[in-house]
């Protein structure tokens, strides 16, 4: 196993203990006689600098890797042409098979899963996914991804642009065989725009005394896995409507199928992500961060932030259930998109169908015009005040 995988993810694969950065460092001095180092790319067999997959219309699935045997898959680096805004990343999507199956272990739009949310491009940076330079336009993973009998990789134009240029590496171990034990690498799109409560928005106790939420069924579900297996990570990407704090729900790992409370239950959304205090601050760790925050009023807008448990997985014998409270007590109306990544025993569980290109689109940035107009909306309830200055309502 230890010529197929450097220890920096071995936690990643096979569930082994914590690898240290002295173990990882002196792995690459040992020699190995059992690998072939192979890629699979889009450059031109003619010769020339045509190194491209050429004019990908809309609605066509095109093939980028399909090989035999047994291996890891080490490393993509992926880029795109036209870039966004002219086509969107979030309207094409990635799909994986290992082994022959027939429904994929990883599906999701291209730009959500190597961290680029919405229409957007932006740089990023993680331990085993990021969006180099130019402006977050070179997507590139480090996700080991084993397979035993064979391995395809296909992406789908789902966008009303043709893909004029579709650049590509992918670097991969050839091996005789792998052990029994190793998972296979998984990865997961959702989206949902999520329902307020019937009595409103109530966060922060704005509409009054907070209700509880004692068993997590209205969270949102970042995966539903069935198997053996450990969870890696979750892309979050929020856009909210209101200038409230959009991140005050709780993340809630059901393992196994245990009832409430779960054995890991936390304490606020930006706890899990690491940060603290309703944060609105670019940050790049190697398991963590927010490379893109919201530039509105409080904290209205798109927000992306990330979590990778490189040397904490969760594990699981039979299932889990990852969701997180949007808002406390799901209190708050926002539109989330996330992917998540595991490794797990096959066959894993057939996803959801994808969410349509119409269903995933970006919402609309709430604009000055809009609020303005909810003031004016406010004024009226007030009874009309020509002063309505906006504290009224905590002077009742």
């Amino acid at each position: 196993m230890r010529g197929i995988i450097l220890p920096l993810v071995i936690t990643s694969i096979v569930g082994s203990a914590l690898a240290q950065p002295e173990s990882m460092m002196s792995e690459l001095t040992r020699l190995k006689n059992d690998v072939k180092t192979i890629r699979v790319s889009s450059y031109d067999t003619t010769g020339n600098n045509y190194d491209y997959f050429k004019n990908i219309e809309p609605g066509e699935t095109r093939t980028i890797m399909d090989v035999a045997g047994a291996g890891v898959v080490s490393h993509i680096w992926i880029t795109i042409a036209p870039a966004p805004p002219k086509i969107s990343r979030n309207d094409i999507v990635l799909r994986m098979y290992w082994d022959g199956e027939e429904t994929p272990s990883v599906e999701s739009p291209i730009g959500p899963f190597f961290g680029q949310g919405w229409d957007e491009k932006y740089v990023f940076v993680s331990l085993p996914l990021a969006a180099g330079p130019k402006d977050g336009l070179a997507l590139v993973s480090y996700f080991q991804m084993p397979f035993a009998d064979g391995a395809r990789m296909e992406i789908e134009n789902q966008s009303e642009e043709t893909i004029t240029n579709f650049y590509y590496y992918i670097d991969y171990y050839e091996k005789e065989s792998l052990p029994e034990d190793v998972g296979r690498f998984h990865a997961l799109y959702r989206h949902e725009t999520t329902e307020a409560l019937p009595d409103g928005e109530n966060e922060w106790a704005a509409l009054g005394d907070p209700e509880e939420n004692p068993t997590g069924a209205e969270n949102y579900v970042v995966c539903e896995i069935e198997g053996r297996g450990h969870y890696v990570g979750v892309n979050y990407y929020v856009h909210s409507p209101t200038p409230m704090w959009y991140g005050e729900g709780d993340d809630m790992f059901f393992i196994d199928g245990e009832p409430f409370p779960p054995s890991l239950h936390g304490t606020g959304t930006e706890d899990y992500f690491n940060t603290a205090w309703c944060p609105q601050e670019e940050l790049y760790h190697p398991f963590y961060g927010y490379p893109r925050v919201n530039e509105q009023f409080g904290w209205m807008g798109r927000t992306h932030v990330y979590r990778f448990h490189i040397t904490d997985p969760v594990y699981f014998d039979e299932s889990l259930l990852f969701s997180i409270e949007h808002g406390h007590n799901n209190a708050l109306t926002l539109d989330l998109s996330t992917v998540a990544y595991w490794y797990q025993s096959e066959p894993h569980k057939p996803f959801p169908p994808l969410p349509s290109v119409e269903e995933r689109a970006p919402k609309p940035f709430i604009s000055p015009y809009n609020v303005h107009r909810w003031r004016h909306n406010y004024r009226e309830n007030m009874g009309g005040d020509p002063e309505i200055w906006g504290k009224e309502w905590e002077e009742k």
